[in-house]
């Protein structure tokens, strides 16, 4: 089963809510720690309201006054702006909520086609953050980077800490380092199991793939940023989008492809802040 990491963090029958769309996405982190306090200054936490403002996805802080996330976190169900929080800079959820309103929600076109690809989305904040806070952007790579196996890699999120496994309270700000898997080798693991004829690829080249059977983000990661440092700088490689189980063998989790995406993302986001 194809598992879609967009999923509520609660889960209880005082506080139930459904995912703004349950595709094929990630949760949690498999296999890590909790993250260090202020280690990763662009992670967000993307809320949907219920009976409160619910995670339900991750995300990261690009420029101060834009989001880069999944796009099944979104559409098409959720499409308006009102229906959207996000939370910048938070150890534990729900424990210093400051919850910033958004402005704009864009979709990548591609998502909405045939082409099962284009599983990334950019919010507009209402208004620019101030930086001086401790909230910091992560820097996009050049259009060159190609992040090759070896690359040193981290994920991040608050999703499940293994498949049908909650995040447990007080919910912290997980992390992960994940081996970046070539794509070849990924969409031949990924055919191990299909019909789906070797011809057809499962793992395009809008993707990246990273992960092993002990290491993966899950449901509630999904958004999320995956990052790897390379000449001393954090760049973001991906972001979470979808896999087979959560750090099963031979399955890596699959994240979109964040190069591949600059074009599009330079149309909307500002290169200056």
């Amino acid at each position: 089963m194809l598992l879609v990491l967009a999923l509520p963090l609660l889960w209880s029958p005082a506080l139930t809510a459904p995912a703004p769309r349950q595709a094929v996405g990630r949760t949690s982190i498999v296999g890590g720690q909790e993250a260090p306090e202020n280690k990763w200054p662009w992670q967000v936490s993307l809320r949907y309201k219920d009976r409160f403002w619910i995670h339900f996805c991750g995300g990261s802080l690009i420029h101060p006054q834009w989001v880069l996330t999944a796009a099944h976190c979104l559409g098409p169900e959720v499409d308006d702006p009102k229906d959207l929080r996000v939370q910048l800079r938070e150890q534990n959820l729900y424990y210093h909520d400051h919850l910033l309103r958004v402005s704009r929600i864009i979709v990548h076109p591609k998502f909405y086609t045939v082409e099962n690809g284009g599983d990334i989305a950019l919010l507009e904040l209402l208004h620019p953050v101030d930086l001086s806070s401790g909230v910091q952007p992560v820097t996009l790579p050049p259009a060159s980077e190609t992040f090759p196996p070896g690359t040193p890699c981290w994920v991040t999120g608050w999703g499940d800490v293994q498949s049908g496994m909650f995040l447990p309270p007080p919910y912290p700000l997980k992390q992960v380092k994940v081996p970046i898997v070539e794509n070849s080798v990924c969409d031949s693991n990924y055919h191990s199991d299909l019909s789906t004829g070797d011809s057809i690829r499962i793992v395009r080249e809008d993707m990246l793939c990273a992960g092993d059977r002990r290491r993966d983000s899950c449901q509630g990661d999904s958004g999320g940023p995956l990052v790897c440092k390379v000449e001393g700088s954090w760049l973001q490689a991906g972001v979470v989008s979808w896999g087979y189980g959560c750090a099963r063998p031979g399955k890596p989790g699959i994240y979109t492809r964040v190069t591949y995406y600059l074009p599009w993302i330079r149309q909307h986001v500002p290169q200056e802040p």
